[in-house]
């Protein structure tokens, strides 16, 4: 086994060179920022993804009144809390998803089965009321449209009728979120057009042996793009570039073939699961040896770092107008998304240092997300919904919500910092933003501040640092990892010691 200390050193200096965090001199404790602005950070990094799960894990069905025939109110104001800047539906069920049987009276709207998650759904949320729950929490709609069941040819014939749609479904869809005229829209109680600018053409289309290859899923993407934008050329179209069927990334030839018509090239960031023989992050056997736990998560962090990586070098530099996309991603621990250890602040590592990258790479990575949305038993969730009692941020909610309440618009490069300091940053006028995550399991990193320039006035801290790192959240134990904010003193030197284990967002004020 590599020692903790060099192997953190060396976790320091995996991110790319352009927008990392340099590891400084040995005893240099001081974070050095270049200010010029690298890129303009995407308002829609920070999403959440939403999917009816059915009887696998209680997720829209959970979140839902029937008392009140509303969303339920403990949800609403946590989502709203989390602050999300985009909420995708969809997943897998959009597969067999056929959008008119969510909209109407309630009462008359068809259940239907969840062949991918078992049982049945209500549709007693759709179109309107997702839309609803989106402008009510802050954030922008994302749907995933019925892509011909991304190839899976099963749902063009099941015992309860044709599952699959088309083209022209897709694109009567549009017509009916966005149309200011659409005739079914208003007599279903909407006057006003939804706008919804963020459509997905399918889900995972290159996952497994049953769906597209590679050239019809490029050829389905030009026909849907081509009908739906017909019908509302503003919206914005996100195609699929992941691996499948033995033919690599299809990220370049997507873009060369149909890139006029996209927007965002996706991928999902699944599969994030331990490579080693000895791993502790199967099961229980993490709470025997929770430091090699927090090791391993730093390593399944820098999977993320190579999976970017390769997505942005197989896109090409001369593709910048088209952004990349991490519509779905989440931690991948067996028992399968039930792992315990996902409410416990050993966790945290991987979450950061995840949402760290996603910033770094900012310049082309405009849409990112760190787990499912909301359910009441997987545990790789943002946001838990219990039977009983309040919904819940999961670990990965709360350092998300401090990270997007504590951030520039711009890219910014990080020059030199601590060895073991992972860190994005960013600028907005004369404020510096620091995301920064602790990667020491045991010690704290003491560090002072230099922005080329300018010189720091003082500033303040927003830490999320347990001394436990079992700590955990539940519904009894809801605000475990709320953040307490500390005022840096507005004195040459501004320095600041970074607990073990902890996650901070810095924000310096900065005279230029």
């Amino acid at each position: 086994m590599i020692p903790r200390r060099e192997f953190l050193g060396a976790a320091a200096l995996a991110a790319t060179a352009a927008a990392a965090p340099l590891a400084g001199a040995a005893g240099e404790n001081l974070i050095r920022i270049d200010p010029a602005p690298l890129f303009d950070i995407s308002p829609l990094l920070y999403m959440q993804f939403m999917e009816p799960l059915g009887i696998t894990d209680g997720s829209v069905e959970a979140a839902w009144d029937y008392e009140t025939d509303d969303w339920r109110a403990d949800f609403i104001d946590v989502v709203r809390d989390l602050a999300p800047d985009t909420m995708r539906f969809g997943g897998l069920f959009s597969r067999y998803y056929r959008w008119r049987e969510g909209v109407g009276p309630a009462a008359q709207r068809p259940s239907m089965r969840n062949y991918v998650w078992g049982g049945k759904e209500t549709n007693r949320v759709g179109t309107h009321e997702f839309v609803d729950f989106c402008r009510r929490v802050g954030a922008e709609p994302l749907y995933c449209v019925n892509f011909l069941s991304d190839g899976e040819k099963r749902y063009a014939s099941t015992r309860e009728g044709v599952r699959t749609a088309d083209a022209a479904e897709a694109a009567e869809w549009v017509s009916y979120a966005n149309d200011p005229d659409h005739a079914g829209r208003k007599a279903n109680g909407a006057s006003a057009p939804f706008d919804i600018r963020l459509w997905q053409l399918g889900n995972e289309t290159s996952y497994g042996t049953v769906t597209f290859n590679k050239e019809e899923s490029i050829a389905h993407t030009i026909e849907f793009a081509r009908a739906m934008k017909q019908r509302d050329p503003a919206i914005r179209l996100i195609g699929w570039g992941d691996r499948g069927h033995g033919e690599g990334l299809w990220a370049r030839d997507l873009i060369e073939r149909a890139g006029e018509h996209l927007d965002f090239v996706a991928i999902h960031m699944m599969g994030q699961s331990p490579k080693r023989k000895d791993t502790v992050l199967k099961g229980l056997a993490y709470e025997k040896a929770p430091e090699q736990a927090w090791q391993e998560l730093i390593e399944l962090a820098d999977a993320v770092e190579k999976r970017v990586t390769e997505l942005e070098q197989a896109t090409g530099a001369g593709h910048d107008r088209i952004g990349l996309a991490i519509t779905e991603g989440h931690l991948s621990l067996s028992p399968h998304n039930t792992n315990p250890i996902l409410y416990e602040w050993l966790s945290a590592v991987y979450h950061a240092r995840s949402l760290n990258i996603y910033q770094r790479h900012g310049a082309r990575v405009k849409i990112a997300t760190a787990a499912d949305f909301q359910g009441n038993r997987w545990t790789n969730n943002a946001v838990m919904v219990p039977g009983t009692g309040k919904s819940f941020p999961m670990p990965v909610a709360s350092i998300a919500r401090l990270f997007k309440r504590n951030n520039g618009k711009q890219g910014v490069a990080v020059k030199s910092a601590p060895a073991g300091l992972d860190i994005a940053a960013s600028r907005t006028g004369n404020r510096v933003w620091l995301h920064v995550a602790n990667l020491d399991y045991a010690r704290a990193v003491e560090a002072s501040f230099a922005v080329e320039g300018a010189t720091v006035r003082g500033g303040r801290v927003s830490a999320i640092a347990p001394e436990d790192p079992r700590a955990y959240v539940s519904a009894d134990q809801r605000e475990t990892f709320r953040p307490v904010e500390t005022a840096l003193a507005a004195t040459p030197g501004v320095t600041w010691r970074f607990p073990a284990r902890s996650v901070s967002a810095v924000e310096l004020e900065c005279a230029f």
